[in-house]
C-alpha cells in the first residue's frame, strides 16, 4: 500500500493487476447484462440474487469502506424494480435477495475496514523498523582518505518487512576502513543485529591493527547475542594510504567488483585459502580468519553491495546480472554510477525489489 504525503487517511490500495482488472471488468459487465435481461425478459423468472456480486466487486482494489456500502445500498435500491419487473415470481424470493445483497454489503465492508486497519499497522511498524536502520547507517563521507565514496540504499517493496543490510566507511590509524553486510532475517531483531555489529566495528576498526581482529570481535558480537540460527554475512576491507593493495576478509559476503580499464574483476577467496564463514559460526568450523590482497589502483572503481541487488529478478524470473552492468557503465564518478545502477537495477526489477539493495561505489583519488 501506499500512503500519500500529508494524508491521514486511509492507505491507498494498490494498483490491481492487469488479468485481475479484467475479470473484473467481466464480472461487471455479466452483471449488468443480467439486470438487463431481468427487466426486459420473463416476468417469471428474477435474476436479483445476482445483485450480492455488487458490493464484492466494489470492494475490490479499495480501501475506503463506504465504497461497497454505498454500492450495496445502490444494488438494494435495484431489487425494487426488479421486483416490479417479475410479477409472477413470489415475493419471499426478491425480500431474500434484499437481505441477501444487504449481508455481503456489511461483510464486504467490514473487509475493507478490516485489510485497511492491518495496512496501517504493517505500514507503521515498517516505519518504525526503517527509521531506526536509517538511524543506524550513518552518512557516509564522500571523500575520505584519498578515495570517493557513494552510497546507495534502497529499502524493499512496501509490503516486505525491512532488512537488515549495514555498512560503513571509517578513517582509521590503520587506512579507510569499511564494511558491509547483511544479517539473516527481517524486521526488527535484524536492525538491532546490525546496531551491535556496527557499534562494535566502529570502535575495533579504530583500535585493532589486524583486520582479521576485528573479524574475530564482530563475530564474538553476533554470538554473544544467542538468538536462534541467526548470522550475519559481512566483508571487511582495508584501504592502506600508501596506495598498496587493499586487504579483505570475506565472512561468507558477496564478493567485491573492481572496475580498471573497462574490465571487472570478481574478488574471490583463492582456493587454497579457504572461505570464512559468515559472522557467528566461526566457532563451528573453526580455525583463523583469512585475509587477502587484492590491486586497487588510482582511477579504478570498487563496488560493493548486498543480495538484494543480486538476487532482483527479472518478469521472466532472470537474476539482475550485477557484473556485467557494472562493466558496460560508462560513468567513473561514483556517485553518477551509483545511480545509474540504481535505478537500472529498479527497471530490470520493475519498479520493486524483494529485498533491501546496498550499493557502495569506492573510486581511489589519489595514493596519499
Amino acid at each position: 500500500m501506499k500512503r500519500v504525503p500529508g494524508h491521514d487517511g486511509p492507505p491507498q490500495a494498490p494498483a490491481i493487476p492487469r488479468p485481475a482488472r479484467r475479470l473484473v471488468v467481466a464480472a461487471w459487465a455479466l452483471l449488468g447484462a443480467a439486470v438487463a435481461t431481468d427487466l426486459a425478459d420473463n416476468p417469471r423468472v428474477t435474476l436479483s440474487p445476482a445483485l450480492a456480486t455488487v458490493p464484492v466487486l466494489a470492494s475490490i482494489g479499495t480501501r475506503r469502506a463506504r465504497v461497497p456500502l454505498l454500492a450495496g445500498l445502490a444494488a438494494l435500491l435495484l431489487v425494487v424494480p426488479l421486483a416490479f419487473a417479475d410479477p409472477d415470481v413470489p415475493l419471499a424470493i426478491h425480500v431474500t435477495s434484499a437481505f441477501t445483497v444487504l449481508a455481503i454489503s456489511c461483510i464486504s465492508t467490514a473487509n475493507v475496514v478490516l485489510i485497511a486497519t492491518r495496512e496501517r499497522e504493517l505500514l507503521r511498524s515498517r516505519s518504525v523498523a526503517a527509521a531506526a536502520q536509517q538511524a543506524l547507517l550513518r552518512p557516509v563521507p564522500e571523500r575520505i582518505g584519498g578515495l570517493r565514496v557513494a552510497v546507495r540504499y534502497r529499502a524493499a517493496a512496501a509490503d516486505a518487512q525491512v532488512g537488515g543490510d549495514l555498512y560503513e566507511v571509517l578513517e582509521t590509524p590503520f587506512g579507510v576502513r569499511l564494511l558491509i553486510g547483511d544479517v539473516r532475517g527481517k524486521g526488527l531483531g535484524a536492525v538491532e543485529t546490525a546496531a551491535d555489529v556496527l557499534g562494535t566495528f566502529r570502535e575495533a576498526a579504530q583500535v585493532e591493527a589486524d583486520l582479521e581482529a576485528v573479524a574475530r570481535r564482530l563475530d564474538a558480537t553476533v554470538r554473544r547475542r544467542g538468538i536462534g540460527e541467526e548470522f550475519v554475512t559481512a566483508a571487511l576491507l582495508d584501504v592502506p594510504r600508501t596506495g598498496g593493495p587493499v586487504e579483505l576478509v570475506n565472512c561468507g559476503h558477496l564478493p567485491p567488483l573492481v572496475r580498471s580499464g573497462g574490465e571487472v574483476t570478481v574478488i574471490e577467496a583463492p582456493p587454497d585459502g579457504g572461505t570464512d564463514p559468515p559472522l557467528a559460526l566461526r566457532e563451528l568450523v573453526g580455525g583463523p580468519y583469512h585475509s587477502d590482497l587484492f590491486l586497487f589502483g588510482r582511477g579504478d572503481l570498487l563496488l560493493l553491495y548486498t543480495d538484494g541487488v543480486t538476487e532482483a529478478r527479472d518478469a521472466s524470473g532472470r537474476f539482475y546480472p550485477l557484473e556485467r552492468r557494472f562493466a558496460a557503465l560508462t560513468e567513473s564518478a561514483p556517485g553518477a554510477l551509483a545511480d545509474r545502477l540504481l535505478s537500472d537495477l529498479l527497471a530490470y526489477a520493475g519498479g520493486e525489489l524483494a529485498d533491501d539493495a546496498a550499493l557502495l561505489v569506492i573510486r581511489r583519488e589519489q595514493n596519499t
